[in-house]
Order: structure tokens, then sequence, then C-alpha cells
């Protein structure tokens, strides 16, 4: 047999299998054989080996929680992020994409807007990609049907606080935000009244609704306290202005109306313990973020004081401070744990980065203002390889199905994504687990400026990621040019 790649001699994991030492061959962009001593003879001319003896060869991430422009150009950020992405072993992004402030700044029919979005990433994605979109309109909301059919859009979002704040949190003139219509929980239940009615026509496809979930109206009491208290505007204070309590409440909200409507859900980006236990008691896919596994508010708020740690220095400083404002925010060590077992039991379904590239400009020295969000695409697998298998024991099968089946399979992606298997797209990675490095900036290939994980020490980085059966990471840098796809789920 002809092949174009060979992957030699590597531990290969398997979702939902087990382990298998094996070679991997790849022609015209898939998977084409597996097993032991595959020669190199079948070689093509021009053909490729990766030497992958001694190293743990993955199905390629799917980080399926990503912000393609939503504060700089759509185009150099596909470019710079995805690049990111393949430091981490990621070779699919699904992006959420919204109307209203940020990304383009404007609102319409998605029959307009989104193949301009489409045209910009075109050509500049070292990933495939896909996205998820957010109707904002009333007007949106009938577009469903026809972005499910024409453009393969499955999964579409809902932000619960939006009713009531900004992404910031600093203005609570929530219509001039959207751009929209009244963004309540009648804005929710139509959304999934339409969704519901356009599962029935696709009944072998996946629909389903991802929902930030945190209350408004409890925000509001909360964030009002912690302003008017007057102490520290740290991590801390925006923990507590947007407490668990929030998230729990939402997920009620939203599960009873997800019941109601029959509607797939995804709980995205669980935060707290609490969050976590309300989530476990419904029906909905659950995920969690690398921030919210690994990072700590009073930690962040220590390294931000002067002399506080790596990267450490006043207001917004990288490695702490508001460099690590995100939504919903960072909270504590006992909440991390709780979140890993909820990884290692099963109780998350999947692990994402929540990318977004944020500059340090756009964080300033003041909570408030400060724009949320950061980068994380390029720790995706190493963070689980690190901190979850080494650390804390979990089986290299539970970290690729986090990491690649299991998102890969709630969002449209699997027989293509998400498992070394013949037939799927030669997707894939692979990591020396002996390889340690000390998280810097630069070291994450990314266009941000600063890093919050900045100073961890990390050991299992992948060595070569693979798209679409072509080398496109390797020993540090990407090679060629940018060669992702569309995915039309």
């Amino acid at each position: 047999m002809r092949c174009d790649l060979l992957v030699k001699g590597g531990t290969l994991v398997l979702p939902y299998h087990g382990e298998v030492r094996a070679d991997v061959a790849v022609a015209g962009g898939r998977i084409v054989a597996i097993g032991e001593d595959l020669g190199v003879a079948g070689l093509g001319d021009g053909g490729e080996m990766i030497d992958a003896a001694g190293k743990v060869v993955l199905p390629g991430a799917v980080d399926a929680h990503f912000h393609l422009g939503i504060y700089r150009d759509l185009a150099l950020d596909a470019y710079e992020e995805t690049r990111s992405s393949l430091v981490g072993g990621a070779t699919t992004v699904l992006s959420y994409f919204r109307t209203g402030q940020h990304y383009l700044g404007r609102t319409g029919p998605y029959e307009t807007i989104f193949p301009e979005v489409l045209d910009a990433v075109a050509g500049r994605s070292w990933t495939d990609y896909g996205f998820h979109l957010a109707p904002m309109t009333a007007a949106q909301i009938e577009e469903i049907p026809a972005l499910v059919a024409g453009h393969g859009v499955t999964s579409f979002k809902y932000y619960m606080f939006y009713k009531g704040f900004d992404l910031a949190a600093n203005s609570r003139d929530a219509r001039a935000f959207t751009m929209g219509d009244e963004y309540d929980l009648g804005h929710l239940y139509l959304i999934m009244e339409k969704l519901a009615a356009t599962q029935a026509a696709h009944p072998g496809r996946r629909l389903s609704l991802s929902l930030h979930c945190e209350q408004s109206e409890l925000m509001r009491v909360f964030i009002d306290r912690v302003r008017a208290a007057g102490g520290p505007q740290n991590l801390r204070a925006y923990s507590q202005a947007r407490p668990p309590l929030t998230e729990r409440l939402a997920i009620a909200e939203a599960a009873v109306l997800a019941e109601h409507t029959g509607v797939e859900i995804n709980l995205l980006h669980l935060s707290s313990a609490e969050a976590l236990r309300a989530a476990a008691r419904t029906s909905a896919r659950r995920e969690t973020t690398l921030h919210h596994l690994c990072l700590d508010h009073d930690d962040l708020d220590a390294r931000a004081r002067p002399g506080g740690g790596p990267g450490g220095g006043p207001g917004g400083g990288p490695g702490g401070g508001l460099g690590g404002k995100v939504n919903p925010p960072i909270r504590t060590r006992e909440d991390n744990e709780a979140l890993w077992a909820g990884v290692a039991d099963g109780r998350i379904d999947w692990v994402a980065s929540d990318h977004a590239c944020c500059l340090e400009e756009h964080k300033g020295d003041e909570l408030w203002p400060a724009r949320p969000g950061f980068g994380g695409t390029a720790l995706l697998y190493p963070v689980l390889f690190s901190e979850g298998h080494l650390r804390r024991g979990l089986p290299l099968t539970r970290i690729a199905e986090v990491a690649s089946a299991n998102p890969a399979r709630a969002f449209g992606l699997w027989g293509r994504k998400g498992a070394l298997a013949i037939g799927y797209d030669a997707d894939l990675t692979v990591l020396d687990p002996e390889l340690t490095r000390t998280v810097t900036t630069d070291l994450l290939l990314s266009g941000q400026d600063h890093c919050p994980f900045e100073g961890l020490r990390v050991t299992g980085w992948p060595v070569a990621t693979v798209v679409g059966g072509r080398v496109a990471f390797r020993d540090g840098k990407t090679s060629g040019e940018p060669s992702g796809s569309y995915l039309h789920r």
C-alpha cells in the first residue's frame, strides 16, 4: 500500500478502547492502515515519516469552545490562534460567533453575515474549523433551519447573562450591546422551540444549544455589593460578584426549558463544584475548561502584586491580575479539584480552552472595564497529560475522550474526527511524555502578549501535529501554510 505519511512505533491511544503499540499509514488525508511494522517502502515519492518510538500518538484534539475574531481582526485571529492550537495538539476548532458588539460589531441576517465570516477565515486557518452561531434577534431565530441545511451548522448558543449585562459586566445596557431584541428567557424559549422543530426535520443529526449559564438578576445584586464594599477589585472580587449560585440557578432555568421543548443542551465552561453538582442532575452534556481546572483567583491575584511570582506585576500584569479575568470567573483550588473529579468520573463530557485572544491593552488595570477572556488552546493536551494523567492518574484513553472523541460526537464530527481509525481524517498529534517545559507566552505561538498560565511547569508536549495527513507543526515550529477546511457538520 502506498502512503503519504507513516507514523512509526508510537503508543496509539484509542478512545473507549485502550492503548496499542502500532504504526499509522496515511494517504489522501485519511488514515488507511494501522498495524505492526508497516513498511517504510510503502511511502510514495515525497512521503514523510515520523518516528514516534517512545511517544504517545493521540487523535487530534477537537477544541470545541473557541472565539475567533472576538477582539481582533477575524482573519488575523484565524491565522495566529489556530497556529497556537497546533502547539497543544488540536486539529479542529469550533468557534462561537454572534452579532452585536465585538466580532464584526454589527447586526443583521446570518444569510448575509455568515458568508463574510467564512470568507475571512478561508485559507487562514491551520486547523479544520466550524462555527456555533448565536441567534441574537427574532429574525435570526427564523434562520436556524437554513443554517442547518445550507451551512451544516448543528450547534447554537444563548448567553444567559446578556439579558442584563454586557460582556465585561461593566454596563447594564444589554440592548445596546446585543444590538438585538428582547434578550430574555422568552428569547431562549423561542430558540429552543425553533431548534426542536428543526431537529424533527433532521433526525440523523444531533442539533444542540450551548448555554453560558450565569443568572443576570442575581449578578446585579452581587456586583453591586462587591463594588460598594470598596475592597480590592481583583479576581477574588470578580468571583464573589458572579458567584457559583448564579451558575446553579441559570442551569436550573435552562434545564426546565430544555426538558419542556425536548432540545439537547450543552452546559459550557462549568467553573465550580456547585455548578457541576447542578449540571449533573440534568441530561445535558457538560464542558469545563483548562483554566477552571488549573487556575485559582488567589494565586493569580498574588502574582499580580509586585514581586508576586512569574510574570507578576501591578494591575493586569502578564501571568496574573486582570489578565485572568474571564466569564465565568476563575474560582478556588477546591473548585479545581471538584472539576478534575468530574473529568475522571464522567460527569464532565469534554474539556475545551474557551480560547479568546485578548491583549494586555484590552485588560488594563481596572477590573470592570477589563475585557474577559484569554488564550489557552496551546495547552490542551499538555495540561491534560501533565495535570490529568501524570498528577491525577487519568487514563490516556479518558484524556483522548474528553479532548477529542466526546466533542466530536457532540458536534456532528464523529466518523471523521475524534479517533485514530481507518477511514477517519488523518488528524493526530505525537506527544513526548517526558518533555518538560515551563509555560511562557512566546512558547504558545499566539498573538496574545500575556498568559495566565505563565510559570506553570508542564510535562508532556506535542512534538508533531498532523492535520488532514499533512504535518503542520513539528519541533516547535509550523510547517508550510495553513490548509484547514470548513466543516459542514
